[in-house]
């Protein structure tokens, strides 16, 4: 059976790691968090990673133990000049584009950093949408509700004709659970609940070459 949506992760998928990008989002979080809790940057990052395993992102860890306002928080965290980490990639988006499939971004951040970064790497036409944490009423992945929520988004029932691309195998996890086909993305070995596991989506046609075929025969 053909697969039919393709859900992508924005940050460490769409682009590489070794950008620093997501890094310096972190170091946004530790600091907007020193709002609210008097520490130093160090224990403050340990209180985030522990918000981050609990909750699964650092915004929900707040929401549940501060009044933090979310527009607010995602405002701050993603205000940085992201062209000195990412830049245009012509190549993506050929690949992107000779997809068959439907495509959507499908990520635990806001439209306007998603929309910000795809715009940046020259993709932002190259998909049917954003399902950003706002467009699932801020449950996030790795929240099986988020991934029904995404479903819905795209009006889409059946899981087991979509493929959902991750860097995080924490993600991927509830996603393999629900039907969806997996991909883990920046990794070179498999994860149990990974499906396939590729360097980096320039590798796609490559290394997934049925997302072609299949429309081929079709």
């Amino acid at each position: 059976m053909p697969f039919t949506n393709l859900y992508f992760d924005l940050d460490d998928t769409l682009y590489q790691p070794a950008s620093g990008l997501w890094d310096a989002i972190r170091d946004r979080m530790n600091i907007y968090m020193q709002k609210f809790i008097d520490l130093p940057i160090d224990e403050i990052s340990a209180i985030r990673k522990g918000y981050f395993e609990t909750y699964g992102t650092t915004l929900r860890g707040l929401q549940a133990n501060f009044a933090v306002d979310a527009d607010d928080y995602l405002a701050f965290v993603h205000d940085l000049p992201l062209e000195q980490y990412i830049q245009l990639d012509p190549s993506l988006r050929i690949i992107l584009q000779s997809l068959p499939q439907r495509r959507w971004v499908f990520t635990n951040a806001d439209f306007n950093h998603a929309r910000r970064v795809m715009d940046i790497i020259g993709i932002g036409d190259c998909f049917d949408g954003i399902i950003d944490i706002r467009a699932v009423n801020f449950v996030c992945k790795p929240d099986k509700l988020a991934y029904q929520r995404a479903l819905s988004f795209t009006q889409n029932n059946d899981p087991t004709r979509c493929v959902i691309f991750d860097d995080s195998p924490r993600n991927l996890t509830p996603a393999h659970e629900m039907g969806f086909y997996t991909v883990l993305v920046g990794k070179n070995g498999l994860e149990p609940a990974a499906d396939k596991a590729i360097v980096c989506l320039h590798d796609l046609k490559e290394h997934f070459p049925e997302l072609w075929h299949a429309a081929d025969r079709g």
